[in-house]
């Protein structure tokens, strides 16, 4: 009993040590990347797009945000303004009140926009869980695979939600990744990063978005899909306008 008892406690150190190194590998490849792309500036900055018909801007200074998203709805003007502690919504720029049931709905949607024109910045945000999963092969290329989710405590509505992206190994830029989703049924996506260009030495880039049958694959298996052309394309994600002010 003794001697079994050991072995076991050897295997769960053996354990614990591997999933903090692939913790720590995770950590390293993300730092690497957010430098690489120039999200570190992003911090203290002020970020203007427009995607589709509606027009973002991001105020973020010393971990405080606003996150805005102003479009024209029939003929009012509506302006959503999400906050680190709030959300607000104007219309023609009078302050209305919004029902519980639609502010996180709100909410969410203007973070979501927000939260893909600037990755890989908030991957080392205080709710992230990252692993690293190894390095794998798309198409010829060499790619460290990094698996996020999220905490509940500060993880927001959706922390149930689960990230995997695939850093190139030689300059560590972001080129896909793929994330499932609980929200209106659930699903899963997969996102190719093209149109890389900087702005005031911030990485930018715009995504070909596709989608898979959740019930048939695995969130891990969709690189592989990928490289197959098993894919169906679904949108393209386009930032327009890009504007920074460090």
């Amino acid at each position: 009993m003794k001697h079994l008892f050991l072995i076991l406690t050897g295997l769960i150190l053996v354990a614990c040590g591997d999933s903090n190194s692939n913790i720590d590998l995770a950590q390293e490849i993300v730092d690497k990347a957010i430098l690489k792309s120039g999200a570190n500036k992003i911090e203290n900055s002020h970020i203007a797009f427009k995607f589709r018909d509606k027009k973002y801007k991001a105020i973020r200074e010393n971990g405080k945000f606003q996150l805005v998203r102003e479009f024209v709805d029939s003929l009012d003007v509506i302006k959503d303004v999400l906050s680190n502690s709030k959300f607000e919504r104007f219309v023609n720029g009078t302050k209305i009140t919004v029902a519980d049931s639609m502010v996180s709905r709100y909410s969410n949607s203007v973070n979501s926009v927000h939260y893909f024109s600037v990755l890989p910045f908030g991957l080392n945000d205080a709710a992230v869980l990252k692993s690293y999963l190894g390095k794998v092969d798309v198409n010829g290329v060499e790619y460290h695979k990094v698996r996020v989710a999220f905490k509940k405590e500060g993880g927001g509505d959706d922390y149930d939600d689960v990230f995997i992206y695939w850093f190139n190994s030689s300059n560590y830029q972001l080129e896909f990744l793929a994330y499932q989703y609980h929200v209106n049924g659930g699903g899963i996506r997969f996102r190719e990063a093209y149109n890389r260009r900087e702005v005031e030495g911030v990485t930018f880039v715009d995504y070909k978005n596709y989608k898979a049958d959740a019930k048939k694959h695995s969130l891990e298996n969709l690189d592989q899909l990928f490289e197959s052309n098993a894919l169906k394309l679904l949108s393209t994600i386009e930032l327009k306008d890009v504007k920074v002010s460090l």
